[in-house]
């Protein structure tokens, strides 16, 4: 009999990426295809679906011809993508304008009027206390009706760039229920949607706008169309499974599936994602979620808008002669701190604990002394303590692990994965896929196929730990020790300086930043 594969497509923020898998997790190829990003005004960003539905097509035609596996050995695929990035199709699917890439945040005033509502479906920002994210479906879709009301009436859905795929794929308009519990205010035990949330915005149109099915991640959507099979290079009918939020998937991919388990997403951004059994709504957090993931468990949420980004953005300001691997083999070399320098990282605003889409980035502490590799050092530990914030802001609001599984493109780097154990004074753990999100959706595309019960089975058998990182400080602390207190003391001011900063500026910045729109 032959061997059996399914595909996982992760759609991100610069490339679409497929990858052919086997049953047991074991890639066998994966191809990419990419797509660029527009940014006509500060704080926006800008993507066209068509490069989307092109990506995919490459990336999938070409994962299946490098894993030298025929098309009709292929069970079923998934999809993940970007979250929330907002478009609005006419009724055959055909966007009417470019999407609002999720990191768009021109919607930031009508996120604070979103948040003034008072409306019980914001319990999932800081508790009902807020604020409301500009990346969010709400503000974005309230962008649209107040600044291109015509184009919003006539666009007969609203939704994501992974609806938009899975409409393209079966037909089929439906949403998941991990994007929609987790941007859009759907809450599956309250009845689905909140309209009196939308009633009291007059954004009352949006419901009928948005898809009317909702599905668990894992169900089949329906059959690849013949277009689709024909775009692909897949055979017409192959069952299409739910996918959902790319770093949401991405806990599937690395085995982040049970109570008391914390994932850490990176790549452009930065994702700190833990189950829990039971709600826990808090103060500079977002959820808890439920269902958002694993029916009856509920994910607490935390998130850095820019992190590998500002990477990319330095690296780009370098001669070409600089690489990554001279950088990083400077940058390891420097102390702690980066001899004195300290960078805030809301380059594109901040997520948690502030959710506050007018923040920006601040590089402190600069002197003549300074070159490159302390900036890329200072960038590394900016980052890095964003997260260790992130995971106090957690502890405080009574989530509290005790290792974070990581995966995505910051584990390429060792130093990184020094840093961010150190800065949070947690160990990590690796998995041996690193494409966590494509394979988070190749074992939904097995649970799709019936190759499995369940998303915990299938996650169980999918995934392998190759790796630790411990911490420097808790190898030199007692093991019970209390995680916030286990640091490495060389850190220590450098976090504090960090987490002064932001207080410190927000209003000098939120100046700026409203003198360059």
């Amino acid at each position: 009999m032959a061997e059996r594969y399914v595909i996982g497509v992760d759609g991100g923020t610069e490339s679409l990426r497929a990858g052919v898998f086997d049953l047991r997790g074991r890639p066998r190829a994966v191809a990419s295809s990419a797509y660029s990003t527009v940014f006509p005004q500060p704080g926006w960003a800008e993507q066209s679906p068509d490069d989307w539905w092109r990506a995919l097509g490459l990336a999938v035609r070409q994962a299946v011809h490098d894993a030298k596996v025929r098309p009709d050995d292929v069970v079923a695929l998934a999809v993940d993508t970007t979250c929330c990035s907002v478009v609005a199709l006419d009724a055959a699917g055909t966007p009417l304008r470019p999407a609002l890439l999720w990191m768009d945040v021109r919607s930031g005033d009508l996120a604070a009027e979103v948040a003034a509502s008072g409306d019980s479906a914001l319990e999932v920002n800081g508790a009902g206390a807020g604020p409301v994210s500009a990346e969010w479906m709400v503000p974005k879709a309230l962008w649209l009706h107040r600044h291109e009301r015509a184009l919003f009436d006539r666009a007969a859905h609203v939704c994501e760039f992974q609806d938009y795929i899975n409409f393209h794929l079966t037909g089929r308009m439906v949403a998941s229920i991990c994007n929609a519990s987790v941007r859009w205010h759907y809450n599956a035990r309250r009845g689905g949607y909140q309209p009196s949330l939308l009633r009291r915005l007059g954004l009352d149109a949006l419901l009928e706008k948005w898809p009317r099915d909702v599905l668990p991640l894992g169900e089949v959507i329906g059959g690849l169309t013949a277009a689709a099979a024909e775009h692909l290079g897949l055979p017409k009918g192959l069952p299409v499974a739910q996918g959902g939020a790319d770093a949401f998937i991405a806990m599937i991919g690395i085995g982040v599936v049970r109570p008391g388990r914390l994932a850490l997403i990176t790549g452009s951004s930065h994702l700190q994602l833990g189950v829990s059994g039971r709600p826990l709504h808090g103060k500079g957090l977002w959820g808890t979620y439920p269902d958002a993931v694993v029916p009856d468990l509920h994910i607490v949420e935390g998130g850095q808008t820019s992190t590998g980004s500002i990477v990319n953005w330095l690296k780009r300001l370098l001669p070409d002669s600089i690489s990554y691997a001279m950088l990083n083999a400077e940058a390891k070399a420097l102390p702690p701190g980066a001899e004195g320098l300290v960078v805030l990282d809301h380059f594109q605003g901040n997520r948690t604990p502030y959710t506050d889409a007018n923040a920006r980035g601040v590089i402190s502490g600069l002197t003549l002394k300074h070159g490159p590799a302390h900036l890329y050092r200072a960038v590394i530990e900016g980052v890095s303590f964003g997260t260790a914030l992130i995971f106090e802001t957690m502890r405080a609001n009574g989530f509290s692990p005790e290792e974070v599984v990581v995966c995505g493109g910051a584990t390429r780097s060792d130093l990184w994965m020094q840093i961010h154990a150190d800065a949070a004074g947690l160990p990590l753990v690796l998995t041996e896929v690193a494409d966590a999100p494509a394979l988070g959706s190749a074992i939904l595309a097995a649970v799709g196929a019936g190759c499995y019960r369940n998303m915990t089975e299938a996650s169980d058998a999918m995934v392998r730990v190759v790796r630790r990182v411990a911490s420097d400080a808790m190898v030199r602390v007692v093991r019970r020790v209390e995680p916030d207190r286990a640091r490495h003391a060389a850190y220590q001011p450098f976090y504090e300086a960090y987490k002064d900063t932001y207080p410190a500026v927000a209003d000098i910045v939120h100046r700026q930043t409203r003198m360059g729109r």
